[in-house]
Protein backbone atom coordinates (compact mmCIF):
# COMPACT_ATOMS: atom_id res chain seq x y z
CA UNK A 1 0.00 0.00 0.00
CA UNK A 2 1.14 3.50 -0.86
CA UNK A 3 0.32 6.58 0.97
CA UNK A 4 0.73 10.41 -0.55
CA UNK A 5 0.62 13.29 1.62
CA UNK A 6 0.19 17.18 0.63
CA UNK A 7 -0.60 20.27 2.23
CA UNK A 8 -2.82 22.96 0.64
CA UNK A 9 -3.04 26.48 2.12
CA UNK A 10 -5.25 28.92 1.74
CA UNK A 11 -6.30 33.06 2.45
CA UNK A 12 -9.42 34.31 1.82
CA UNK A 13 -9.73 37.88 1.86
CA UNK A 14 -13.15 37.27 4.19
CA UNK A 15 -13.76 36.44 7.45
CA UNK A 16 -15.73 33.79 6.19
CA UNK A 17 -16.03 32.12 2.60
CA UNK A 18 -16.81 28.56 0.97
CA UNK A 19 -14.11 27.55 -1.45
CA UNK A 20 -14.11 24.49 -4.26
CA UNK A 21 -11.09 22.80 -3.70
CA UNK A 22 -12.37 19.53 -6.03
CA UNK A 23 -9.14 20.55 -8.49
CA UNK A 24 -6.47 21.19 -6.24
CA UNK A 25 -7.70 17.34 -4.78
CA UNK A 26 -7.81 16.01 -7.96
CA UNK A 27 -4.19 17.53 -8.92
CA UNK A 28 -2.83 15.93 -5.89
CA UNK A 29 -4.39 12.58 -6.48
CA UNK A 30 -2.68 12.72 -10.09
CA UNK A 31 0.33 13.83 -8.77
CA UNK A 32 0.17 10.24 -6.04
CA UNK A 33 -0.01 8.14 -8.70
CA UNK A 34 -2.67 6.06 -6.53
CA UNK A 35 -5.41 4.69 -8.98
CA UNK A 36 -7.38 2.93 -5.87
CA UNK A 37 -8.23 3.60 -2.29
CA UNK A 38 -9.01 6.87 -0.08
CA UNK A 39 -8.66 10.60 0.24
CA UNK A 40 -8.59 12.14 2.82
CA UNK A 41 -8.96 16.06 3.12
CA UNK A 42 -9.15 17.45 6.43
CA UNK A 43 -9.01 21.39 7.57
CA UNK A 44 -5.60 21.70 9.48
CA UNK A 45 -7.48 24.61 11.76
CA UNK A 46 -9.87 24.52 14.39
CA UNK A 47 -11.81 27.76 12.71
CA UNK A 48 -12.01 25.77 9.36
CA UNK A 49 -14.17 23.02 8.07
CA UNK A 50 -13.54 20.80 5.16
CA UNK A 51 -17.25 19.43 3.75
CA UNK A 52 -18.57 17.62 0.30
CA UNK A 53 -21.74 19.24 -1.01
CA UNK A 54 -23.17 21.26 -4.25
CA UNK A 55 -20.83 23.97 -5.67
CA UNK A 56 -24.48 26.19 -6.39
CA UNK A 57 -24.11 29.60 -4.89
CA UNK A 58 -27.81 29.81 -3.55
CA UNK A 59 -26.42 26.72 -1.12
CA UNK A 60 -23.70 28.01 0.22
CA UNK A 61 -25.15 31.28 0.86
CA UNK A 62 -28.29 29.09 2.80
CA UNK A 63 -25.35 27.64 4.34
CA UNK A 64 -24.00 30.88 5.52
CA UNK A 65 -27.96 32.33 6.76
CA UNK A 66 -27.98 28.71 8.55
CA UNK A 67 -24.60 28.97 10.06
CA UNK A 68 -25.10 32.52 11.41
CA UNK A 69 -28.07 31.47 12.61
CA UNK A 70 -26.86 28.78 15.10
CA UNK A 71 -23.84 30.36 16.11
CA UNK A 72 -23.88 34.40 15.53
CA UNK A 73 -20.60 36.21 14.81
CA UNK A 74 -21.80 39.05 17.12
CA UNK A 75 -22.56 40.01 19.82
CA UNK A 76 -18.99 39.09 20.88
CA UNK A 77 -19.55 39.43 24.30
CA UNK A 78 -22.42 36.79 24.26
CA UNK A 79 -19.57 34.26 24.21
CA UNK A 80 -17.22 32.72 26.86
CA UNK A 81 -14.62 32.09 24.54
CA UNK A 82 -13.92 36.04 23.15
CA UNK A 83 -11.78 37.97 25.12
CA UNK A 84 -7.95 37.38 23.29
CA UNK A 85 -10.25 36.62 20.42
CA UNK A 86 -13.60 37.40 18.62
CA UNK A 87 -13.90 34.02 16.97
CA UNK A 88 -15.86 31.96 19.29
CA UNK A 89 -18.53 31.68 16.55
CA UNK A 90 -16.10 30.39 14.28
CA UNK A 91 -15.34 27.56 16.51
CA UNK A 92 -18.84 26.55 16.78
CA UNK A 93 -19.53 27.11 12.88
CA UNK A 94 -16.38 24.37 12.30
CA UNK A 95 -18.04 21.84 14.71
CA UNK A 96 -21.24 21.55 12.91
CA UNK A 97 -19.80 21.54 9.18
CA UNK A 98 -17.44 18.74 10.10
CA UNK A 99 -13.48 18.73 9.99
CA UNK A 100 -12.57 16.56 7.05
CA UNK A 101 -14.36 14.48 4.22
CA UNK A 102 -13.31 11.03 3.09
CA UNK A 103 -13.72 9.51 -0.83
CA UNK A 104 -13.39 6.95 -2.72
CA UNK A 105 -10.44 6.99 -5.26
CA UNK A 106 -11.58 4.33 -8.02
CA UNK A 107 -9.69 4.16 -11.45
CA UNK A 108 -7.33 6.89 -10.33
CA UNK A 109 -10.80 9.57 -10.17
CA UNK A 110 -12.51 10.68 -7.07
CA UNK A 111 -15.83 8.72 -6.79
CA UNK A 112 -18.20 11.72 -6.65
CA UNK A 113 -22.26 11.15 -6.85
CA UNK A 114 -23.92 13.30 -8.99
CA UNK A 115 -22.84 17.04 -8.26
CA UNK A 116 -20.46 16.29 -5.54
CA UNK A 117 -17.67 18.28 -4.95
CA UNK A 118 -15.39 19.06 -1.89
CA UNK A 119 -15.61 22.16 -0.27
CA UNK A 120 -13.12 24.05 2.05
CA UNK A 121 -14.84 26.26 4.75
CA UNK A 122 -13.49 29.72 6.46
CA UNK A 123 -15.40 31.10 9.53
CA UNK A 124 -12.40 33.39 10.64
CA UNK A 125 -10.36 34.14 7.64
CA UNK A 126 -7.56 36.71 6.84
CA UNK A 127 -4.92 34.51 7.47
CA UNK A 128 -3.07 31.60 6.40
CA UNK A 129 -4.72 28.24 6.79
CA UNK A 130 -4.16 24.69 5.56
CA UNK A 131 -5.64 21.82 4.48
CA UNK A 132 -4.00 18.23 4.48
CA UNK A 133 -4.57 16.13 1.47
CA UNK A 134 -3.95 12.34 2.63
CA UNK A 135 -4.23 9.89 -0.04
CA UNK A 136 -4.15 5.66 0.61
CA UNK A 137 -4.17 2.78 -1.48
CA UNK A 138 -2.38 0.89 -4.41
Amino acid sequence: MKSYRKELRFRTQTRRAFINITPQVEATLAESGILEGLALVNAMNITASVFINDDEGGLHRDFERWLEGLAPEKPYDRYDHNGFEDNADAHLKRTIMGREAVCAVTNGRLDFGTWERIFYAEFDGKREKRVLVKIIGE
